[in-house]
């Protein structure tokens, strides 16, 4: 394994080391360097090779790709290519057909946006190279080191800048100031108000994605970036989040769009079996069971039942079991002995997982379910720590509360987190009674917890979407220090849904391209067929669990449900599956393209009948089985995190 290459691009002299590295290490290669330059197009100047750069699709040695990567430059252009090798020079073998389908052809460098660079401590060197278009090719591991000279040498023919939020993140040709390319200048749509209605969101304000980073930004590349990593990799530090209109992913080069549509859609089988599942499961027929269909008028998009898979469609409806009144007082003081403790957690869970709980429970409750209280915790213990934690949460808040306006000039890094927070949380469920009116205390302490966050997690800091997730909290505990350390709790898990590199989300958006193959074959072939194999217009959905798309009440229902965990941890994949199934029809029936798609995702917020939704979604939980549980690889949020418990390894700390 190769250590880490530490240079800093920023000195000249560096440059001038880089470059003479880079001529002895291409002489110690000039046979490689002659064979390859032989085959140059006439006019054409090899600027620099590097052998030994692999791919890695599966977590799996004997699948790794190892190639050529090479800087090419013909008149006044940069390109850069990566071949795989044939045969011998990989581990895997490929054929000629899967040869062409991971090469990486003739791209200019001027068509590159970013590119980032991880030196773990342990593993080898990667880079994750990002297109201005927004999509991202696999990361590349450079097996035999090299990365200094790759950036290095384009530096030499492009206007290459080091990113001022992340030492690791080089932009290419970026003649703007990259800190005000920040979520600030992007509004995620207000949320559903408690009055049940048509929304009145934007197609515009709604379509919103994280496109720009160092994560894989295609279904196909998330894929490898999963897969292929090594443990200690599985989550790259948290930076600031960066989200562009999802419009603009949609007009990406051609090259691009056909190379990792073509990367995403590898699959086992010709799709899911509706018969073959009723088989295994023994489920009795119920011929002509209705479906349910939306009472709401207008425009809102009409549900129809699912052509081609209308036995499996029966079959949710008659295994997802009816929904159960809300846990009250009474029933919840059965679950716990005399001094409080959970006796029967798993009963527990199953019961909220059907019901819910009344309101006036959930200030008790969410704390458990969240794990910031134990289950096996009394009365007394959880309010020593309610004690405790609240005098450890003054703690952290006085650290940005006693910055003085003299100290705030020069932090310049506190005075963006609290200008995106202040701009956030005045935007933030306005509509909700508790949010309401000018100079409301409560949105100042949501303004107040999440710069606490902020310090209590400097990595991660402040990405838009979070004060959706802390209001619903806050709204319930009605206390800054509990509904702070609930927050934590949350964030525990579903932080990586924040990462700079997407990890997380690449990581569920792939996930439930699997799942969506394996439960409804024929419509994973429709979104292939349609370049929709991104998944990208379920991000919203992911990203900040389904706050926009129910009222306020329906949503806190529907996260109490998630968090008991009491079939998967990722239910809220199947509930994306179950919704696209659901409206499977008309998507397919109206030939949606990606655009199309989008437009009408967005506007079933507040129009997806709960309910149901869950019972389809525990159905299909249920027939996938341990299949589904197999498509969705280890450590995926809202998994808590493979490195026991980190979620955010340390890399700045190294000089570049």
């Amino acid at each position: 394994m190769q250590e880490p290459e530490l240079h800093d691009l920023s000195d000249d002299a560096d440059y001038a080391a880089s470059l003479q590295q880079g001529s002895t290490s291409m002489m110690l290669r000039s046979d490689s360097v002659k064979s390859s330059s032989s085959r140059e197009p006439e006019g054409a100047e090899l600027v620099y090779t590097r052998d030994n750069v692999a791919i890695h699709p599966s977590s799996l040695a004997s699948e790794r790709i190892s190639g050529r990567l090479k800087l090419i430059k013909q008149n006044s252009s940069l390109f850069m290519t990566w071949i795989p090798y044939k045969g011998h020079g990989s581990t895997a073998k490929l054929s000629e057909k899967d040869t062409n389908l991971y090469s990486i052809r003739a791209v200019p460098v001027s068509d590159i946006r970013s590119i980032r660079r991880h030196a773990p401590p342990l593993g080898w060197q990667y880079i994750i190279i990002v297109l201005s278009s927004g999509l991202a090719y696999p990361p590349l591991y450079f097996y035999n080191g090299g990365v200094k000279e790759f950036i290095g040498t384009i530096k030499q023919h492009v206007f290459l800048t080091r990113s001022a939020e992340d030492v690791n993140l080089f932009l290419v040709n970026d003649f703007q100031d990259p800190l005000q390319k920040t979520l600030s200048s992007l509004e995620l749509p207000r949320a559903i108000p408690l009055a049940y209605g048509p929304s009145n969101i934007s197609v515009d304000e709604s379509t919103l994605v994280e496109v720009q980073g160092s994560g894989v930004n295609d279904g196909s590349s998330s894929a490898f970036h999963h897969q292929g990593r090594p443990r200690n990799k599985v989550h790259d530090p948290a930076r600031d989040l960066s989200i562009q209109v999802l419009e603009k992913f949609s007009r990406v080069t051609k090259f691009a769009r056909e190379t990792t549509t073509q990367l995403f859609s590898e699959h086992h089988g010709n799709g899911y079996d509706p018969n073959y599942r009723r088989t295994n499961i023994h489920t009795p027929a119920v011929p002509g069971h209705p479906k349910k269909s939306s009472s709401v008028g207008g425009k809102v998009p009409h549900e129809s039942p699912a052509s081609g898979n209308s036995e499996f469609d029966e079959l949710s409806l008659i295994w997802g079991k009816p929904r159960q009144p809300p846990l009250g007082y009474e029933e919840w003081i059965s679950f716990l002995d005399s001094e409080g403790r959970v006796t029967d957690l798993n009963a527990l869970r199953k019961r909220i997982f059907y019901g819910g709980l009344d309101h006036e429970l959930r200030k008790e409750v969410w704390g458990l379910l969240l794990g910031y209280h134990s289950h096996d915790s009394t009365y007394a213990e959880r309010e020593y720590l309610k004690s405790v934690k609240k005098s450890e949460y003054e703690t952290i808040k006085n650290q940005w509360k006693s910055i003085s306006l003299a100290q705030a000039k020069r932090f310049t890094k506190f005075r963006e987190r609290k200008g995106l927070i202040e701009k956030d949380v005045v935007r933030t469920d306005r509509s909700i009674g508790f949010y309401d009116g000018d100079d409301n205390p409560n949105v100042n302490v949501l303004r107040d917890i999440l710069l606490t966050y902020s310090f209590y997690n400097f990595d991660l800091g402040y990405c838009q979407g979070m004060s959706d997730l802390l209001s619903p909290i806050l709204y319930v505990m009605d206390d800054e220090s509990e509904a702070f350390w609930c927050f934590v709790a949350l964030m525990e898990r579903l932080g990586p849904n924040f990462n700079r590199d997407q990890n997380g989300m690449h990581s569920q958006l792939f996930a439930l391209s699997k799942l969506v193959e394996l439960l409804d074959g024929s419509l994973h072939n429709y979104f292939k067929q349609n370049d929709c194999l991104n998944y990208f217009f379920c991000f919203r959905w992911i990203l900040i669990q389904f706050k926009r798309e129910f009222q306020y009440e329906k949503t806190m229902q529907l996260w109490e449900v998630l968090w008991t965990h009491y079939l998967s941890e990722h239910l809220h994949l199947y509930l994306c599956v179950a919704i696209l199934k659901r409206y499977r029809n008309k998507i397919i029936g109206e030939e949606m393209d990606f655009d199309t798609l989008l437009k009408f995702i967005n506007e079933l917020s507040g129009h997806i009948d709960l309910d149901a939704t869950l019972r389809d979604a525990e159905a299909l939980c249920i027939c996938a089985g341990e299949n589904g549980a197999a498509c969705i690889p280890p450590g995926t949020p809202p998994s808590l995190p493979l490195d026991d418990g980190l979620l955010y390894s340390q890399q700045d700390d190294e000089v570049l």
